[in-house]
């Protein structure tokens, strides 16, 4: 990444449950800074190939491309001083240097825009994003809508039995429930904790 002095950057983060509209509403926004005519780079984990290997994707199959990466520190290798915007899919699964990189970007003069969950399986801050909230100069709350009974919903319920916390999926594996309806040990009776160390650092939902 070339240093650049430029007072315009900041960072947006849009956090949420799943099925809340993370995605689609990441896509908006770089489409409209596309329509803009600013140069826009996406990224997304590459752990990340539920609808497709490599654009972005939401749940309602709206899609923008992308370049995959696996830590994002990565990112600072694609920007150059032309790009204007940076958008970051599924940043949970990022790592421990998201907030680092993003606050590198945004001083250096980037819209940052970020899209992530909040919380994991069990209802626990989802780790960087809390950080990267604390940060951050704009914040959008998505909710979606329980599946139980219709009310708002931001958390993730997994309907899978597993421990792991890094469990990619969709709807075959989670819904969305609003808080009186998450349970977070509802599909876990029978299911083996993590063997390892690193399975218990690894220990949720989905994207």
């Amino acid at each position: 990444m070339t240093d650049r002095h430029d007072d315009t950057g900041w960072i947006e983060v849009i956090c949420g449950s799943m099925f809340s509209g993370k995605s689609e509403e990441l896509i908006r926004r770089l489409r409209r800074a596309k329509i803009a005519k600013q140069k826009v780079l996406a990224f997304k984990p590459r752990i990340d190939d539920r609808y497709d290997e490599e654009d972005i994707v939401s749940h309602d199959e709206r899609r923008i491309e992308s370049i995959r990466i696996g830590d994002a520190r990565e990112v600072l290798d694609y920007v150059g001083p032309d790009v204007q915007v940076v958008g970051l899919d599924e940043a949970q699964f990022m790592g421990p240097h998201l907030v680092e990189v993003c606050e590198t970007l945004a001083n250096s003069g980037v819209r940052v825009i970020v899209a992530g969950l909040d919380q994991d399986y069990l209802g626990r801050p989802f780790e960087p994003m809390p950080a990267l909230l604390a940060v951050a100069e704009y914040l959008t709350k998505t909710l979606a809508v329980c599946m139980q009974c219709g009310k708002p919903a931001n958390r993730t319920q997994r309907i899978i039995p597993s421990r792991e916390r890094v469990v990619v999926g969709a709807s075959e594996a989670y819904e969305a429930r609003c808080r009186h309806c998450f349970d977070p040990e509802e599909p876990l009776e029978g299911a083996e904790a993590p063997t390892s160390e690193a399975g218990r650092r690894e220990e949720t939902g989905g994207g």
